[in-house]
């Protein structure tokens, strides 16, 4: 059977691309941020998974306020790279699992989630830039992946108890897979952030240290907030940490709290990084 390895969140500001493509990982205002993630990266050269199921938001390239799906799942063989995160090279095609993506879909309908399926699926910064502050030698990536879309933001958006319980679904999903795989959760977002109105600028560094005290030790905290509640204590935009608890909640088996990093700010947005093993 399919076994979950662990999961990792991150965040996913556009402007991590630009410093990317300027090479600016030493820079004393990037430094810190890329600093965090060499332990991450030595667990994934360690563990080597053979998946990844990448649950972020995706910002009006697949999806536009008229139609935007609550949840959306890739069954595809390869997913392209249509913006660049203002300044990192357009990467090449990220390979799929289009036979696991089924069984994600399939299981996650029999759970009473309505998935949107998508055959063909452009992918933007939110996807590409973990993966590449992840894998960051070379262009191309030693994992196929499976993008899980979660709206955050057009009104209604699922509530952190609703993204929870599709969490747990993907992980009964993925353990009811007959193949031999090695699997990692990507939740990608946040932290608190507002980038437009009376609040731009927003961070919230007490509620963002709690919310990632609470992965490690009581992952169902969030759930007790409204999404009106989560974006008055992290900002309109910090509510993508839905995708932070939809991962937590995957994890199915012993959870270790293996390394974290927080910096503010990042482009206006509070940057964090969890890791959690597993097994």
């Amino acid at each position: 059977m399919a076994t979950i390895v662990g999961g990792i969140t991150t965040s996913h500001v556009p402007a991590i691309g630009r410093a990317i493509a300027n090479n600016l990982q030493q820079d004393a205002y990037w430094k810190p941020f890329f600093d965090g993630f060499a332990p991450v990266q030595q667990w994934l050269d360690e563990v080597k998974p053979d998946v990844a199921v990448v649950i972020y938001n995706d910002h009006g390239l697949n999806f536009f306020l008229d139609k935007l799906p609550t949840f959306a799942v890739g069954a595809a063989a390869q997913y392209c790279n249509a913006d660049e995160g203002w300044g990192i090279p357009t990467l090449p095609p990220f390979p799929g699992d289009a036979a696991l993506s089924w069984q994600l879909i399939n299981s996650l309908v029999a759970d009473e989630f309505d998935i949107t399926s998508c055959q063909e699926m452009l992918v933007d910064h939110a996807f590409s830039l973990p993966m590449k502050l992840l894998w960051p030698q070379g262009d191309s990536i030693p994992v196929r992946t499976i993008p899980v879309c979660i709206n955050t933001v057009q009104y209604p958006l699922p509530s952190a108890t609703r993204c929870y319980k599709l969490g747990q679904a993907i992980g009964r999903a993925i353990a009811g897979w007959p193949e031999e795989l090695k699997v990692v959760i990507i939740g990608t977002g946040g932290l608190s952030h507002q980038l437009d109105g009376e609040r731009a600028g927003f961070i919230n560094k007490d509620f963002d240290l709690r919310f990632m005290d609470s992965l490690a030790a009581n992952p169902q905290w969030a759930t007790q907030y409204s999404n009106a509640q989560l974006v008055e204590y992290t900002g309109t935009q910090g509510v993508e940490l839905l995708m932070w608890l939809a991962t937590r909640a995957a994890l199915t088996g012993e959870v270790r709290e293996l390394h974290r990093n927080y910096h503010i700010p990042i482009s206006n947005t509070a940057a964090g990084l969890m890791l959690f093993d597993n097994r």
